[in-house]
Formats: structure tokens, C-alpha cells, sequence
């Protein structure tokens, strides 16, 4: 299968009018590459949503803070376009830093709510930086769906609320977590953990599973995520940034799951920061 390669946003304007004098809807898959079973997930349900398919890879250097990995994150362009063929992508579009930010740009997208507390509140101008490049790709390819992990999903919600009251006309369509057999979510970060730390790393799932059950169960978050906290950090998680419950829509904090909610945590394990999340569903009647 052909892979096209649009390295300019006028090259993919010109794939998305194509596409669309063809008669074909386009569905947009952002990513900062380094690509494993997660993003190939997304562009198999992006196929189910859409004829076309098209890819971005830019790391977005505006969502890395001063002092974490933009320099060292995982880049493997070859491999990526290599992984797209085979899951089936239509294009790559792989826009330099000078084009996404030309000299003198200063514009920047924030996002009220949902961008405060929990990752906002240990990564100061992240989901501006996100919110920003997400505005951008949308507003290049106009697509008629646009996919995001729920891995993610305080960015998650950061976006569908940022096209939503900017009135940008895209659906923006979030997709299940995809785990290793052991419950790992996928993450490019997990290039980072020693053979030691990987084999720990499923334990941040397993602490979410447990809490989220008991919760379904009646029982009140506070509780539970004290006494998570603490078993993380037994396991070598240090430090636990957040363990908290939150509404599944407005992330709002919650005590008791009476309505559809969120179980969301972030902690460094050595020197990887993991991150993962899970719905919990209202208490059984």
C-alpha cells in the first residue's frame, strides 16, 4: 500500500481536497510518533470512521516544560512510516517546528476547567501547548473526525472542549486504552523503565482496578485513594503526583460514584512519569 507524504501544510490541503472531490471522508490521527499498537488502534478505528486516513507526527515542542524530555523523547520516523503501511494509513503528515511555528508566531489556544488540577497542575503550559497544535491541525486538515487516545484523557477532554467552543466542525472521537497482556497501558514513555521498573509498572492499573470496584461497590473515594497512594509508593512509585476520582465529563472531584466517573493517576516510577486512567462506573443499586 502507498503511503503519501505530505511535509507541508499546503501538500495537505491539497490530500484533503482530493480526498473530498472524490467523494471520501478524511479522519485525522495526531501523534508525536515513536508509534506502537495504541496509535495503529487509532488508525484502525479511524478507517471505521472514515475512507481516508491521514497521520501527523510532530513532537509539539510548546507541551514539554522547561525541564522534561523533549529532547530525549523516542524518534524513529522510518519505523513509523513503516508501521503506518502496515496498519493501513492513507498519509503522513510531517510538518517541521518552522512551519507549525514560523518566526513571530504568538498565538496561544488555553483551555478554562478541565485544563486545571491533575497533569495541568504539575505541567505548567502543557495543555496550552496541546491545545494550541491540536487547534492548528485541526484548522490545517479540517478533517471530518479526528482521533484521541483515552490514555490521555484529561488532554482528551481538553480538545473536545477546545473544537467544541471554538466551533471548529470536527467530531472529535476518543478511543479505549490499548494494554500489554499484563494491563501496562501503551505509552512511548515506556521505552524508558529498566527491565526492573517494567516488571512494577503494571501496578498502577491494579491499583485503579481495585479502587474502582470498590467504588461501584458504595464505598467513599477518600478513603481508598489514601490508601492507594500509600501502596504505590510502597511499590517504588515516588513520587505519586495525583490519585484522584473525578467526573467522567467535567472532571470535576467526586466522593462517592453516583454518577459515570474517572479514576486518573500519575507517578514517577525511577525516572519515568506513567500515567493511566479508568471509568468506574455508578455504585450497583
Amino acid at each position: 500500500m502507498t503511503l503519501a507524504s505530505l511535509p507541508t501544510v499546503e501538500a495537505l490541503r491539497a490530500f484533503v481536497r482530493d480526498c473530498r472531490a472524490a467523494g471520501d471522508k478524511v479522519a485525522l490521527v495526531p501523534t508525536m510518533g515513536a508509534l506502537h499498537a495504541g496509535h495503529l488502534q487509532l488508525v484502525s478505528v479511524a478507517r471505521r470512521h472514515a475512507q481516508r486516513v491521514i497521520v501527523s507526527i510532530f513532537v509539539n515542542p510548546t507541551q514539554f516544560g522547561p525541564n522534561e524530555d523533549f529532547t530525549r523523547y523516542p524518534r524513529d520516523t522510518e519505523r513509523d512510516l513503516a508501521r503506518l503501511i502496515e496498519a493501513g494509513a492513507d498519509a503522513v503528515f510531517l510538518p517541521s517546528v518552522e512551519a507549525m511555528y514560523p518566526a513571530g508566531f504568538s498565538t496561544t489556544v488555553t483551555v478554562a476547567g478541565v485544563s486545571e488540577g491533575l497533569c495541568g497542575a504539575f505541567r505548567p503550559g502543557h495543555f496550552a501547548g496541546v491545545a494550541t497544535v491540536v487547534a492548528k491541525l485541526l484548522l490545517q486538515a479540517l478533517p471530518d473526525v479526528a482521533l484521541f487516545g483515552e490514555k490521555d484523557y484529561q488532554q482528551l477532554k481538553v480538545i473536545e472542549r477546545m473544537a467544541r467552543d471554538l466551533d471548529i466542525p470536527v467530531a472529535i472521537v476518543g478511543v479505549p486504552t490499548v494494554r500489554e497482556a499484563d494491563g501496562l497501558a501503551l505509552s512511548s514513555r515506556n521505552a524508558y523503565l529498566t527491565p526492573a521498573e517494567r516488571q512494577e509498572a503494571p501496578r498502577l492499573v491494579a491499583v485503579l482496578r481495585n479502587i474502582a470496584e470498590r467504588l461501584t461497590a458504595g464505598e467513599g473515594a477518600g478513603p481508598l485513594l489514601a490508601a492507594g497512594t500509600a501502596e504505590l509508593a510502597a511499590a517504588g512509585f515516588a513520587p505519586v503526583q495525583y490519585l484522584e476520582f473525578r467526573n467522567a465529563e467535567t472532571l470535576a472531584p467526586l466522593e462517592r460514584a453516583d454518577r459515570p466517573g474517572r479514576l486518573l493517576v500519575a507517578a514517577y516510577l525511577g525516572r519515568t512519569r506513567l500515567i493511566d486512567n479508568i471509568p468506574v462506573e455508578p455504585i450497583r443499586s
